[in-house]
């Protein structure tokens, strides 16, 4: 194979997507000056001359004419009798200069030069496709399915990159097909070997908070900024967002009127439910708006412990608590408080506690978990909320409500 037809060969990776020409024979004269140095010992005598613009190129080995006894070096050195076969007319201590053609390094070398040089470029294309994701972390982004698998979506962009979208990043409701397009934020660019590992996902809060600068034109604009996001993926989210122009009301907009606004991003996460919400510095006011829509009664916050006791009349609970205590945790997690809420004008009721003897006690914290911390609380409710508001079987519910009852029959 004559050198300009390997360069040839070669040249089709000029089409690789970041890879121009002048790249690609710099990475080619390094593979070549490495198989050099494997196959010669060294590379500092052979000259490698690329043209960039036809592709071509040739390697020249430089060697010192020497009487024919006195060779030391063979890479360095060439007979007389073996100079003279190239020139007839070359002398003892002249320099030679003989093009090295790729046939002479043999097939096997020919093969492994290009298997290295695949490699390189690949090295360079992944170099600059890693660049330019971790750029975009936390960036909205929009690719289409190439693959399902059980546990994880396979994504490709229109530069034919791929994408991974593992299954705790999917909101549950979410169901693809291969042609989808699919839109996330960049969550994460890793390179595992030389291969980047980028990873988009449709649960992490910054994509809502993206969602909000793409389509409300004030979070665009920096009118109004998103301070906070919390989200169960697919089921609740709360957003504190606040505005520094006392003329613009940063909830109304964010919503739009009867939610026009803020429809389009509740569709594109599955139905999500979202409250907005004014963000304020006062920690009290924003606890209370973060129980929305419950009314609370008063407060009493521990700043140390980070922690809140939350009063309310008993009708207001179950809407502090949330179906499936959604909105108490959401609430917790935006304000950086761990709140436990708490009945008022309950004296006639009993705290759950009272029934250990009676009823085990992973059932009683079962119960505490959805916010019912007393008899009244449980008794209050219908067996099917309840049972949609914990692991608790109906049989087992039945029972419950038959001890409880007795209480309040003596």
């Amino acid at each position: 194979m004559e050198n300009l037809t390997l360069i040839e060969s070669f040249s089709e990776f000029k089409n690789e997507k970041f890879i121009d020409r002048v790249t690609l024979m710099s990475i080619l004269e390094e593979v070549f000056r490495n198989t050099l140095k494997r196959k010669y010992g060294d590379d500092d005598n052979f000259d490698i001359i690329i043209n960039p613009d036809k592709g071509d190129l040739e390697i020249w080995r430089n060697r010192v004419v020497v009487k024919d006894d006195a060779v030391e070096d063979e890479n360095q050195e060439i007979t007389l009798t073996e100079a003279r076969k190239i020139e007839p007319d070359f002398e003892v201590g002249e320099d030679v200069s003989e093009e090295v053609k790729l046939v002479d390094l043999g097939r096997r070398v020919v093969l492994s030069l290009r298997q290295n040089l695949v490699s390189r470029i690949q090295e360079h294309d992944n170099g600059i496709v890693y660049k330019q994701f971790v750029d975009l972390i936390g960036e909205i982004y929009t690719a289409e399915v190439h693959h399902i698998r059980h546990n994880v979506v396979i994504l490709l962009d229109d530069e034919g990159n791929e994408l991974i979208m593992p299954k705790d990043r999917q909101i549950p409701s979410d169901f693809y097909r291969k042609g989808d397009n699919v839109r996330g934020v960049i969550e994460s660019v890793e390179l595992k070997g030389n291969k980047p590992s980028i990873v988009l996902s449709r649960t992490s809060p910054r994509f809502l908070e993206k969602l909000f600068e793409q389509d409300i034109p004030e979070v665009f604009d920096g009118l109004i900024s998103v301070k906070k996001v919390v989200r169960i993926p697919g089921e609740k989210a709360k957003v504190a967002v606040d505005s520094y122009d006392d003329r613009i009301d940063p909830v109304g907009a964010c919503v739009g009127m009867k939610g026009s606004r803020i429809h389009g991003i509740v569709r594109e996460l599955g139905n999500e439910n979202i409250d907005v919400i004014n963000y304020t510095s006062n920690i009290q006011l924003l606890i209370t708006r973060a129980l929305s829509p419950a009314k609370i009664s008063s407060l009493k916050i521990n700043e140390e412990k980070k922690t809140v006791e939350a009063f309310m009349d008993p009708d207001q609970v179950s809407k502090a608590i949330g179906r499936g205590g959604h909105n108490i945790r959401l609430a917790g997690q935006l304000t950086g408080y761990e709140i436990d809420v708490y009945r008022e004008g309950a004296e006639e009721d009993v705290e759950l506690t009272e029934f250990s003897d009676e009823i085990e006690s992973w059932v009683l914290e079962e119960l505490k978990k959805a916010g019912l911390d007393t008899a009244k609380s449980v008794l209050e409710q219908d067996v099917e909320d309840l049972m949609k508001r914990t692991d608790l079987e109906e049989e087992t519910i039945l029972e419950i409500r038959k001890v409880l009852s007795a209480e309040f029959s003596e």
